[in-house]
Order: C-alpha cells, then structure tokens, then sequence
C-alpha cells in the first residue's frame, strides 16, 4: 500500500475507496490513499436517484471513487459521498489510481536494489515526480522516452537516476500514434524530377527535426508519395505535419511543381 503524503483528506477531494460494511443507514469504507482510514458514506450520498436497497449501488470490496464532504480534524473522521462524483472524475481519477500504484511498485522496486527504504523511495522520488509531472508513472514514461534527463529536472537524486530509467524502460511501455498524408507531385519541367527530390528532402528534413519524433517520405506510386509521422504525442505529430504540408506547398509553388495532399485516416 502505498504511503500517504497527508494524514487527512481535504473536502472537496476525490478519492479512491474500498466498500467494507454495508448497513440500512448507509456503508463504511477504507480510503485506499489514506492508509486504510476508515470513512462513513452515508444512504443520502449513495446515489442521486431513490433506491430500496443501499446494495442495489455498492457491495463489499467494491473499488469505488468518492468525494470527502466532512473532515473532522480532531477526532480524525471522515464522511464521503458517492453521488456527487461526476462519472467523467470517477473515470479520471480510477485511471491516475492504477497508474500511480504501477509507478510506486516500480520505484519500489528500484528502492530495493539500492538499499533505500519505502520512505526514502516516496519523499525522494514518487512525491517528486507527482509534483513535476502530475503522477508518477508520467515521469517514468517521461525517462523512458528522454532518458535520465527527465528524472534530474524533476528533482530526482542523481544515485536513483540511472537504475530508474533501467527499469522503467523494462516495464514501462510507452504507446505512439501515427499518421500519414498522401502528397501528389508532378512537374513538366524539364528538371522535375530534381525539383520533386527537393520538395521531398524538404519534407524529410521538417518532419524529422523534433525530437522523439520518427518520420519518413516514401513513394506510393508516381506521383504518389507518403508522408508518415510516428510520435508519442497526437498533437506533436499533427504540428509537425501541419508544418511539412505548409512547407512543401510554399516550395512547390517556387519550383513550379503541381501540388496537393489528402490526409489518410487511421
């Protein structure tokens, strides 16, 4: 279980909970990012709608996401609500639960073949990466595409580094996303096909300018050429397309070569 960077919730906080008893009068649960703290979801806050029973919503050991209405600081209690979590934050925050637990058992891991402790592991690595990047597992998805770079700028001692980034990249599977243009080129000068090589190498040299990004121009079929962009981010590869395209056209329009693209859906 992960170490909690607070002892209490705030209200207004959304957070991850397991139902343990379920009763007439309402349920209690466990807060999963809370050691296990112990909250009371009331009947009234189980759900919007009128139901007959409390069950018919939550069971036992159900994982559910929850939002803390009441914090008694003194006496260490806390009361939940079910229904006033929008479906669009319980998708959200579930989805930075599970990847926050992939990341710690990684750091956790690493903290183990370095001789570190479980604390030492939260305060010198997991809380820093969830400061810099927003959860933790975002900075090691981060190392894996940039190296140790990505760990240093987030504060990440320098004698965690290098075995972060080693086991990061065994377990940490970072997806990409591809798209293509098909640009149709053809000139009646005596040179065209020079001109068109130019116009090619032009695009080849925009799209394979940014970092972490892969890019290549192949032939389809004179006068049929592809553009395709590989990169880990949809609006980077869109950008720099976009950017190609508006390259390329200006070229063409110099050299005199017909120009036109279309885009290839996926």
């Amino acid at each position: 279980m992960p170490i909690p960077r607070r002892e209490l919730p705030r209200v207004g906080e959304y957070v991850v909970a397991t139902v343990r008893e379920i009763f007439d009068y309402g349920a209690y649960v466990t807060l999963d990012e809370f050691n296990d703290m112990r909250a009371y979801l009331p009947w009234s806050e189980v759900a919007s709608r009128w139901v007959r029973n409390i069950r018919d919503v939550i069971r036992e050991n159900q994982k559910i996401i929850v939002k803390v209405i009441r914090v008694d600081r003194r006496r260490k209690t806390v009361d939940v609500s079910l229904k006033k979590v929008p479906e669009n934050e319980k998708r959200r925050k579930m989805l930075w639960w599970k990847r926050y637990l992939k990341a710690s058992k990684i750091i956790e891991l690493v903290a183990e073949k370095l001789g570190k402790s479980i604390e030492e592991a939260y305060k010198d690595v997991v809380w820093k990466l969830e400061d810099y990047y927003g959860d933790p597992l975002a900075g090691l998805e981060e190392a894996v595409i940039r190296g140790r770079e990505a760990l240093l700028e987030a504060g990440v001692p320098e004698e965690w580094v290098d075995v972060l980034v080693k086991e990061a990249s065994r377990h940490v599977k970072i997806k990409t996303v591809k798209i293509k243009a098909i640009l149709m080129l053809r000139s009646t000068a005596s040179d065209g096909v020079e001109r068109i090589k130019k116009i090619l190498s032009e695009i080849n040299n925009a799209i394979n300018s940014e970092e972490n990004v892969k890019g290549k121009v192949y032939l389809l079929g004179s006068p049929r050429y592809v553009v395709e962009i590989i990169s880990h981010d949809y609006k980077i590869a869109e950008k720099i397309l976009a950017e190609a395209l508006e390259r390329s056209k200006i070229l063409s329009e110099e050299l005199n070569v017909e120009f036109k693209y279309e885009r290839v859906k996926q």
